[in-house]
């Protein structure tokens, strides 16, 4: 396997030191911008800006070795005019009040976009669950249930998973929810194990949504998806399952990384054989003597670039040094608004966050629908709904950004926040 030996290099900041973007504050910007083109007032955005309500909460949970510790957590409901709010519980370090409260805007954005009956919501604890037991992360999840139990469920608020939660992590919270409530209640939450409500194609939702935006993409832009040129930085749960589509569709992935660094190959990476090599944490760069940083990553000779990692990757100091046609964001805010409008100069295709990862909200609303209705689709039911919503999202999107001459993120919000905009002028709140 070809590489570029770059062992002893050092890693560059994805971003300047004066370039600190920050999620809420950008958050606002663009809703503001999106609003102002939809012709709404600016009592709209003051009510739209914001989450309707907040809750922190302080969970205590007893250790393995007796002692007790207490973890704070959040739950954010941004707006609830078009119908329940609907989002991830993330357990993460550096959870924040700012963070959580921005990723529920994107997920009532999300939601507008694929036009699901939801607002947005975001849930996370701040903690290390790498460092927890088995036992430790049951305690917490059923705690962190208890805590916001009063203002979530099948019709108020409704979880799912996110960074570090899982299946198993759901499981726990709904038997939690349904032992508080005194009835069984898979509809409280979203992600769950098949057997105890789930849906199919619910973990591979995000990288078959993004995939069909790359193929909806690359139309656009005349590219044969066969043997095109992929980079994905990232190869957690989104990328590597993305590298495994994208492969088995013809793509040749050159470039793939992980938190350490990445690896390269212009002829085209080994995918299935990287996939069986990796560890649970997505893990591969360290396998390999020759590797290259995340940032010479991102600016490698290719058709198709896709972070899938962390935020502010692409920025006003590397936008130039990006060679792909189309930039498909599959992790959340890793473009800065600066570096999307330099790309957008360029005539780069970059497709925002809201709009390619939101296939996980949407078989999410199918999951939903199924527990309540108490009737469960095939997976080839799920697909074929998945991108019907997924082709029309892009598609609608697309027109906008042409007709109002306004890049892909902007024509995103503009099409995600019209839904929560209007239910909430007829509800006369504004």
């Amino acid at each position: 396997m070809k590489a570029l030996h770059t062992k002893n290099k050092t890693q560059k900041s994805p971003k300047s030191q004066t370039e600190k973007p920050d999620l809420l504050q950008s958050t606002h910007a663009i809703i503001r911008e999106a609003l102002q083109k939809l012709g709404y007032s600016e009592q709209v955005f003051e009510l739209l800006k914001e989450p309707l309500r907040t809750l922190t909460v302080r969970i205590p949970v007893k250790m393995d070795d007796g002692s007790v510790k207490v973890f704070t957590g959040f739950r954010a409901q941004h707006n609830d005019a078009v119908g329940p709010t609907k989002g991830g519980v993330r357990f993460h370090p550096q959870v924040s009040e700012d963070e959580v409260k921005a990723l529920s805007i994107w997920m009532s954005l999300k939601c507008g976009i694929a036009n699901l009956p939801y607002g947005g919501g975001k849930g996370g604890i701040v903690c290390d669950p790498q460092t927890m037991s088995f036992g430790e992360l049951e305690r917490l999840s059923r705690g962190y249930v208890r805590a916001i139990s009063q203002i979530v469920g099948p019709t108020k608020d409704i979880p799912a998973p996110d960074v570090y939660t899982n299946s198993q992590i759901m499981a726990w919270m709904m038997d939690e929810y349904s032992n508080i409530r005194e009835f069984d209640s898979p509809g409280f939450i979203t992600g769950k194990p098949l057997v105890l409500g789930g849906s199919h194609g619910r973990e591979t939702a995000t990288a078959q949504g993004v995939t069909i935006c790359i193929k909806e993409a690359v139309k656009k832009k005349g590219i044969s998806l066969k043997n095109a040129r992929i980079v994905i930085q990232g190869f957690g749960n989104a990328g590597s399952f993305l590298a495994k589509m994208l492969y088995d569709e013809g793509a040749k992935i050159v470039g793939i990384s992980d938190v350490l660094g990445g690896i390269y190959d212009p002829g085209g990476l080994d995918i299935p054989f990287l996939l069986d090599r990796r560890d649970s944490f997505g893990m591969i760069s360290n396998l390999f003597e020759e590797t290259i940083t995340n940032s010479e990553l991102l600016e490698l000779d290719c058709d198709i670039l896709v972070p899938a990692a962390i935020s502010n990757q692409i920025t006003a100091e590397n936008a130039y040094q990006i060679k792909a046609a189309v930039v498909v964001e599959a992790a959340n805010g890793p473009t800065t608004l600066e570096a999307t409008k330099i790309l957008a100069g360029r005539e780069v295709l970059l497709v925002p966050d809201i709009l390619a990862s939101a296939g996980g909200v949407t078989v999410s609303y199918f999951e939903w629908v199924q527990n309540n209705q108490g009737y469960y689709w095939t997976p080839e039911e799920v697909r074929d709904k998945l991108e019907k919503i997924m082709v029309s999202s892009f598609e609608s999107i697309y027109q906008v950004a042409q007709t109002q001459q306004v890049d892909m993120r902007l024509a995103a919000y503009i099409v995600g926040i019209q839904k929560a905009a209007q239910a909430s002028q007829l509800r006369g709140w504004v």
